[in-house]
């Protein structure tokens, strides 16, 4: 499948399905790739980084089976995959889905971690006892919900109210919260509210019928909500990240002027979005994101990360810090 150009192709939701699941099958950790120094580089799509007691831990889209999950020290030197399952954090069989398993997230509330993810295009909830899993669901269910949904987020405000951040695939690839049962068995479908869709000229440079933002991540800073997300079709050059602030966790949103925040015009790497914050322990904020292969070839994605940082009220990021991942074995 070559690249999507600055052209006026559109694509059904069937087709744009079709080829997002066979672009997505990234490479097993047996066929990573050797780099000059000798490390592998890290080929995971829509990553997340979550960080426990001195260690950080590494999900994303690839795996065949569920999720893979590496883990560093220091954000660089990578090991893995270090999974409790065959490598794997979450596997299929031991929670909701059979393929399609796509942009997980995991964070910890109360004694447990829980997983929430992506497979058959619904969105479900695992919990494990440890970052490396196994994470397993004792009755497969996903969120309610009809309509297809993916890329989860999961944002716990001050109060403790537990909030999902995620897209519904309706009349193009659209943003919504809703506020989330404490236990996190379920949202309340009353108070489901759509954030944002790809309105801007930068969201949708091919000008396709199937505008696209996704891949939702909530912060909060000084009193004020930041949604990072990603927009046009993961296939196109022009793939970016953006961002979006409120006073509220439901909205209404209002998308920085400054947009977008990280792309192939920032880094020099064609399809850079779809990622996730986190924080190191001296407070620094790191985005881990995926970029395309090369400059003619979309998949498999390269896992890179940057740093970034708030000031006067805006984002921002480091271009000097942009980095790839690389997976080192000792």
């Amino acid at each position: 499948m070559s690249v999507l150009n600055k052209t006026t192709i559109q694509f059904t939701p069937i087709i744009l399905f079709i080829v997002f699941a066979s672009l997505t099958r990234q490479p097993g950790p047996k066929r990573q790739a050797k780099n000059r120094t000798g490390s592998d580089t890290i080929f995971m799509a829509d990553p997340t980084i979550f960080y426990d007691k001195g260690m950080y831990y590494l999900y994303g889209t690839g795996g065949r089976d569920g999720f893979l999950v590496y883990t560093s020290k220091d954000l660089k030197n990578w090991q893995g995959p270090a999974g409790a399952r065959d490598g794997y954090a979450l596997m299929k069989g031991d929670a909701y889905g059979t393929s399609g398993f796509w942009a997980p997230q995991v964070f910890k509330t109360g004694s447990g971690f829980f997983m929430a993810y992506t497979a058959n295009e619904h969105i479900a909830i695992a919990k494990s006892k440890s970052p490396l899993g196994p994470f397993v669901q004792t009755k497969f269910k996903a969120i309610s919900g009809a309509e297809r949904q993916i890329d989860p987020f999961i944002f716990i405000d001050n109060d403790g109210k537990k909030y999902l951040y995620h897209v519904r695939v309706e009349n193009g690839n659209r943003l919504f919260v809703a506020e989330m049962e404490d236990d996190l068995s379920d949202i309340k479908p009353e108070t489901l509210k759509e954030c944002l869709s790809a309105t801007e000229p930068w969201e949708n440079t091919a000008h396709a019928g199937w505008p696209v933002a996704e891949g939702p991540t909530v912060m909060k800073h000084n009193n004020l909500y930041y949604l990072f997300y990603s927009a046009n079709d993961f296939r196109n050059p022009d793939y970016a990240v953006g961002y979006a602030t409120a006073t509220s966790p439901t909205g209404p949103w209002k998308k920085s002027n400054a947009n977008p925040l990280i792309s192939r015009h920032l880094t020099g790497k064609n399809g850079t979005g779809h990622g996730d914050f986190v924080k190191d322990p001296k407070g620094g904020l790191w985005y881990v994101f995926h970029t395309h292969f090369s400059d003619s070839t979309v998949s498999p994605r390269r896992t890179a990360i940057i740093k970034g940082g708030f000031t006067g009220g805006k984002v921002f990021v480091n271009k000097k810090s942009f980095y790839y991942l690389q997976l080192y074995k000792h």
